[in-house]
């Protein structure tokens, strides 16, 4: 094994812990909006805070890849680390963004199971980012990318079983245009789970 004088930054995995934990805490924060949706909910300034702290966390990044020459994985998976995070809870924003411009007075059950399922995602994620760490125990880590993966298929399932209804249900044409892009919205953001998955899948093949 190369043996390097030049010591590696591990300082990175400390960012995208942080950057996985602030994931965690918008996925919460969306599930209580959902859970009690209102259009002048606090919660939602408070997502808003929330997407600002993971661009904070994102550039903090970038900056740190041009000022830093080893890195204790390849530098292209920080970086899609970073934005893949950052991506999930601009995605959540984006959601809640579309749920109050459409003016949308209540919740769906099916958004909030989808919902649900995104928050289990980014807890499984925020495990899987600090096992990065412990590269002797990869199995683990590997572990939670499948139940990630298992996560995916099941918001897509939920997904699927949303579209099918909001199709075959009687409702204002405009109504079925609104939900299906806040549906999509919420589907989009567990396959950014999935990507991070994919990725931290990617580092262990490369460091095995």
């Amino acid at each position: 094994m190369a043996f390097s004088f030049i010591p590696k930054d591990e300082g990175f995995f400390d960012i995208l812990e942080e950057a996985s934990e602030n994931v965690v805490k918008g996925a919460k924060a969306f599930r209580e909006l959902v859970s009690h949706w209102s259009l002048n909910s606090e919660l939602i300034p408070q997502i808003r805070e929330i997407e600002h702290e993971g661009d904070r966390m994102t550039h903090e990044v970038i900056d740190r890849l041009n000022r830093t020459f080893i890195t204790p994985i390849d530098r292209e998976d920080i970086h899609g680390l970073a934005k893949e995070l950052d991506d999930v809870i601009d995605i959540i924003q984006a959601t809640m963004d579309r749920m109050q411009l459409y003016r949308i007075e209540t919740s769906s059950p099916v958004l909030l199971q989808m919902v649900e399922v995104l928050l289990r995602s980014t807890e499984v994620v925020d495990k899987a980012i600090k096992s990065l760490r412990d590269m002797k125990h990869t199995r683990r880590t590997l572990d939670f990318c499948i139940e990630v993966n298992r996560l995916e298929n099941e918001a897509d399932a939920i997904f699927k079983t949303a579209l099918g209804e909001l199709f075959s249900e009687k409702r204002d044409v405009l109504d079925i245009i609104r939900w299906k892009e806040v549906y999509e919205a919420a589907e989009f953001a567990n396959d950014k789970c999935e990507d991070i998955a994919n990725i931290i899948e990617g580092i262990i093949v490369k460091n095995a």
